[in-house]
């Protein structure tokens, strides 16, 4: 970091801060600081929609996804555009009829009081505790890289959040959202255009994809129905469908971004918008990643991207066993550089066979150093992240790009770590005010309940840092995320469906089960996460909103005399 990528950073960070506390002064009702005002067009709730999805760890985790995997993991998203056709159909014009300000409300309507608000509770817990990961995901990271103090970075990314949440509510939300999908998008073409830039002259696009597809990078659809792969065509659109369907529809960090649309017709054209972009923008990311894999076939990498791996196995006595594997992976780096020369030069496929076994080689190899850094770490009673997927994107970041570019790109990574950090906040405040407090208290002026709401985003502000300052790091950030939501997501949706189309189940079947399919999906994890059982947690979705639909349906036709 020099001097200009710390001016860069900050004054991108301030203004985006400032703006939005400015635009949004003054919020002194419910309507304006919980939803906007109803005053948000189309292309505003999409982009916030995709801002509030789109964290830091997206933008550091799956560029390193892609380039130990490849381009796969966007068969997550699969599910998402029918996700978004079923939510503009069904769930938007429910949603404005009622005139909810979360999508709690609608459940007290059909059920009662306790399935709302256990729901809501759900939400919470499962919210609060990925608030807290999405600011903790980038400040590991660049403590980790930049040296910084990890846990000043978790305060510093919470109080900026914190400042202009409170202060203007939904829409200092959708209002710094806008801004800061600009910072991203913009950081993330620079990057991919610096990265196809740095390869060797000789290198096309079309060469670089070659070599990327040699090494399996490029294979983006898997027809498999084998559970011990978590990417597929199948669990993409039926899990993600699922997750996607129970994220969108009844998570309130995104209900509450299209709720303040000014219409129905805005709110469906912002999620269709969302439904149409996001595929191809995490397509490009992950393209990013591949494009990083493919400049190292021609850089030489370290052999973890991680540092304080590598220091803390360079300091034990597995350091001349961790230098000789760095040797083996130079060596192959070597043999790579002849083999891709003949192919640009030849075409001929042994070369580029040649090119694919070797970097199965090094893939042995880096796995092999992993696993020294995890003995190293208990050697010296240290925990140590030897997965360094999280750390490809970042480390070329500070090593290749120019001075500036460096400072834009962490803009990008802590602009969005803000965006969703936001979001979820906003939404645990409105979840908080007015599914737990509003309903259980007396009845209060717009003045108190706005008040009230903002001492709510600030706890809950609170609460995110203090989560993000005891977190720990998973096998990848991008996907922890997604696991925490596939331990609830499931049953929340299933709730949500039982309630829009199987009108003969009440509330007290549904709330019992609630509770038993609560337990059980987040025992049906723990098998899996034990290996007792093969379950990738995308199907978690599917079986949580099953098990919730059947187990309802059951009790209340067992018992339809009593309830």
């Amino acid at each position: 970091m020099q001097t200009l990528d710390w001016i860069v950073l900050s004054i991108t960070l301030i203004t985006i801060v400032a703006y939005g506390t400015y635009q949004t002064r003054g919020s002194k009702n419910v309507q304006d600081f919980l939803k906007g005002g109803n005053s948000s067009k189309w292309w505003t709730i999409g982009l916030s929609v995709m801002a509030t999805q789109a964290s830091a760890i997206t933008f550091l985790s799956t560029p390193g996804q892609a380039f130990n995997d490849g381009m796969g993991f966007v068969q997550f998203y699969f599910g998402l555009p029918i996700a978004m056709i079923v939510i503009c159909m069904v769930f938007i014009p429910l949603y404005h009829r009622l005139n909810v300000y979360t999508a709690y409300e609608f459940l007290e309507n059909r059920f009662d009081l306790k399935t709302r608000t256990l729901t809501a509770i759900l939400f919470l817990i499962q919210r609060g505790l990925a608030a807290g990961i999405t600011i903790f995901a980038p400040a590991i990271i660049l403590s980790v890289v930049l040296g910084w103090n990890l846990l000043l970075l978790n305060i510093i990314i919470g109080i900026l959040v914190i400042i202009y949440t409170v202060s203007g509510g939904t829409k200092a939300v959708n209002v710094t959202q806008k801004h800061q999908m600009v910072v991203i998008f913009t950081g993330m073409i620079i990057a991919f255009i610096l990265i196809v830039n740095k390869l060797p002259e000789n290198i096309t696009f079309s060469n670089a994809l070659d070599i990327a597809g040699a090494s399996g990078k490029m294979e983006i659809l898997d027809f498999s129905f084998d559970l011990n792969n978590r990417y597929t065509f199948w669990s993409g659109i039926i899990g993600g469908t699922f997750l996607m369907l129970s994220y969108f529809g009844t998570d309130q960090s995104q209900v509450q971004r299209y709720l303040s649309g000014k219409s129905v017709r805005e709110m469906q054209l912002g999620l269709m918008f969302n439904g149409l972009f996001k595929i191809p923008m995490q397509f490009f990311i992950l393209l990013v990643g591949v494009m990083v894999f493919v400049f190292y076939q021609f850089n030489k990498a370290p052999i973890n991207f991680n540092p304080v791996a590598t220091e803390v196995v360079l300091n034990t006595k597995f350091a001349q066993e961790y230098e000789q594997l760095q040797a083996e992976q130079d060596a192959i780096y070597d043999t790579k550089q002849v083999l891709i020369a003949n192919f640009i030069a030849n075409k001929n496929e042994a070369s580029i066979a040649g090119v694919a076994s070797a970097n199965a080689k090094n893939d042995s190899i880096r796995a092999r150093a992993r696993y020294l850094i995890d003995k190293a770490g208990e050697t010296k009673g240290v925990k140590v992240e030897s997965n360094d997927k999280d750390y490809v994107f970042i480390n070329f970041i500070l090593n290749n790009l120019p001075r500036g570019l460096i400072g834009l790109l962490l803009a990008v990574i802590l602009s969005a770590a803000m965006s969703s950090t936001s979001s979820e906040l906003n939404a645990l405040a409105s979840t908080t005010t007015i599914d737990l407090f509003k309903r259980n208290t007396r009845e209060r002026t717009d003045t108190e309940m706005v008040k009230v709401s903002r001492w709510f985003t600030l706890g809950w502000g609170i609460i995110a840092i203090l989560v993000a300052c005891v977190a720990d790091l998973a096998e990848n950030l991008i996907q922890l995320v997604n696991i925490i939501g596939s331990i609830f997501y499931g049953n929340v949706l299933g709730i949500f469906l039982l309630a829009f189309f199987v009108k003969a189940v009440k509330g007290r079947a549904v709330f019992i089960a609630a509770i038993i399919t609560q337990i059980l999906v987040i025992s049906l994890f723990l098998l899996d996460l034990y290996e007792y059982i093969n379950l990738p947690f995308l199907w978690l979705n599917f079986v949580g909103c099953a098990i919730v639909v059947a187990i309802a349906i059951m009790i209340q036709f067992t018992n339809k005399n009593r309830i």
